[in-house]
């Protein structure tokens, strides 16, 4: 059953309690900007303990899709990992300030859970003996990286955006993307992100960017931020200094950047100067070492000069610094787990995420304070900067969601009809021998849909085969599925080009086609069959130039259901293709040599 008894005098009785206690004023204000508000936040950072004030720095996994009842399963991880049964007893043992969501941690199964795990949780915050609410947090980027799946509603990603090229439909996203957050009680979003992806084999960024272009990448940030916040949830610029142009993964490596000052300043800090001037809330740090902005190798997250002398004095933010989650490998190679939190508060972080072992950061975070190494003030101002945050987005007033409000934003018509008509106009027309397209169900009625079928991101989208195979259909075409996936076997193939006899055109899907991928084989050899082929590719838009003998060729950014229907309608003539590279594609056989340029994209005019 959900809990709908919860109310804002619940918090406000329970926060009374210990203001009082301490003579501070019981209620809390939505205005920060009075010193009067600021007074009170000091006040109540003086009622923790310094173990409460360490808690409040982390932001942690937990798992389970209850806060007090979660499956055992979870239970039994919960224990493993972090030595708590659940979400409620991770906030009473570690005085935890936030809380991120995972789709493979069951803490998004759907949004009425999602809503009750949040109440819970902070009830959880509540009961501590100084009450706060916890910041819940997730990436919920859309696109290739979103943990919040249907009903609520998915969007075009942030690269799809950029080929739509419109500030009004980059806000509108954020702003529908975070209202349907807040209403499930996430209140930060780990969003939009800020790199500049310059280069193609970026194994990280990609299509989480808005493309490669600086000033326009800048642009559509300032968008979401505005229209994030405008919906009452926290955005996220990342990966600060800036991740898009690497050829490793931070998950699993160190990345070196080997950009000059000059080359920051030129591509990759404007997207983060226009987010800064746009207000945000929180700027993520970036597990990376960039030698031009410290020599000493130390990544962006552990490095006082970029953290401090960049961001802080040189950009002029004062605002929430959070870390890049912790337990990935691109910040555990040089110094140790309980080294790590330590040395990124002296940086000039303020929020710790998901570091591997909880109890050895917070112990390490702990002892350094005891041993003077970090000061408490240094903490405390840390502490009133998300305090401050967490009143701005209304946490002190009333931390808890209604499932009257949830079922009035969540996953609505008006949502996922916005969706589609953004979606429409990101989908880029790459090439189109012989007007080929747009197909016609009466000249070409009879389709062939094959090609990779990636996991959904959420687990509750797709298989794209089938989704497409399903949109033609709708639109009046005969369409089967195939899938031969990523790295189609000899088998696979085969039975591919059999099933391309009689068929009128294939559409192949296709997923960052690489120069040894089996992929370009199945092209290949279904372009032998004399059927045209049309190759979408739904990740990274690189892939035509690697493709031999297609007649057209799409991009559509990501497999998710969202861009795959509007690539379909635009395949079959029912929308145009309005969307415009914001990345270059460059040859495969000369890098040096541009294939088609930022802005290309071609019309059925």
């Amino acid at each position: 059953m959900h809990d709908r008894s919860l109310s804002r005098r619940t918090l406000l009785t329970a926060t009374a309690a210990t203001a009082v206690a301490a003579g501070a004023v019981a209620t809390a204000s939505p205005a920060l900007a009075h010193p009067s508000n600021r007074n009170r936040l000091k006040r109540l950072i003086s009622l923790m303990s310094l173990e409460e004030k360490v808690g409040q720095l982390f932001v942690m996994r937990v798992y389970g899709h209850s806060a007090t009842a979660p499956d055992q399963a979870d239970i039994e991880l919960n224990l493993k990992e972090m030595g708590v049964r659940t979400a409620a007893e991770l906030v009473a043992a570690y005085h935890v300030g936030g809380i991120i969501y995972f789709s493979w941690a069951h803490n998004t199964r759907d949004p009425h859970q999602i809503a009750d795990l949040s109440n819970g949780i902070q009830r959880a915050g509540l009961a501590q003996p100084t009450p706060v609410p916890l910041l819940i947090s997730t990436d919920q980027e859309h696109g290739i990286v979103a943990r919040v799946g249907r009903p609520a509603t998915l969007l075009p990603g942030a690269m799809a955006l950029g080929a739509g090229g419109a500030r009004s439909d980059a806000r509108s996203a954020a702003q529908i993307a975070g209202a349907e957050l807040a209403a499930m009680g996430i209140l930060q979003n780990y969003a939009p992100v800020a790199d500049v992806n310059v280069n193609p084999a970026n194994p990280v960024i990609g299509v989480r960017s808005f493309g490669a272009d600086p000033e326009a990448v800048a642009r559509l940030v300032a968008a979401q931020v505005k229209g994030y916040q405008g919906a009452g949830v926290a955005a996220t610029s990342k990966h600060f200094p800036g991740h898009g142009d690497t050829t490793v993964d931070s998950h699993t490596g160190i990345p070196v950047i080997t950009h000059t000052r000059q080359q920051w300043e030129e591509i990759d800090a404007p997207p983060f100067r226009a987010a800064i001037a746009a207000g945000i809330d929180s700027i993520m740090t970036a597990h990376i070492q960039f030698p031009a902005l410290d020599p000493s190798n130390d990544p962006a997250t552990l490095s006082r000069p970029i953290l401090t002398g960049i961001l802080r004095e040189e950009l002029g933010y004062d605002g929430v610094v959070v870390t890049d989650a912790l337990n990935m490998q691109g910040v555990r190679d040089k110094y140790g787990d309980h080294r790590v939190p330590v040395l990124a508060l002296k940086a000039g972080v303020d929020q710790l995420l998901n570091p591997p072992d909880l109890a050895v950061a917070w112990n390490g975070v702990l002892s350094a304070v005891k041993s003077g190494e970090i000061s408490v003030s240094r903490i405390d101002e840390s502490i009133l900067r998300i305090l401050s945050l967490k009143e701005r987005l209304g946490l002190f007033r009333d931390p808890f969601v209604s499932h009257r409000r949830l079922d009035r934003t969540v996953g609505i018509g008006a949502h996922l009809a916005a969706a589609d008509r953004i979606a429409e106009r990101t989908t880029t027309l790459l090439v189109n021998e012989g007007g080929l397209l747009p197909l016609s169900r009466r000249r070409q009625p009879a389709l062939l849909v094959v090609g990779a079928d990636p996991a959904s991101p959420t687990g509750t989208t797709g298989p794209p085969t089938a989704v497409l195979a399903k949109a033609f259909t709708e639109l009046g075409f005969t369409a089967t599925a195939l899938s031969t996936g990523i790295t189609p076997t000899a088998a696979k193939i085969e039975e591919a080009v059999a099933a391309a006899g009689g068929k009128d055109a294939v559409i192949v899907g296709t997923y960052n086609v690489s120069a040894t991928s089996p992929q370009r084989t199945l092209v290949a050899r279904l372009a032998a069959t004399g059927v045209p082929v049309v190759a979408l590719a739904i990740r990274n838009p690189y892939d035509i130039a690697r493709l031999d003998g297609v007649r057209a060729a799409l991009a559509a950014y990501s497999w998710t259901d969202v861009e795959l229907r509007a690539a379909a309608r635009v395949i079959a003539g029912r929308a145009e293709p309005r969307g415009r590279l914001p990345v270059p594609v460059q040859r495969a056989d000369d890098p040096a040599q541009v294939l088609y340029p930022i802005g290309h994209g071609l019309s059925f005019d």
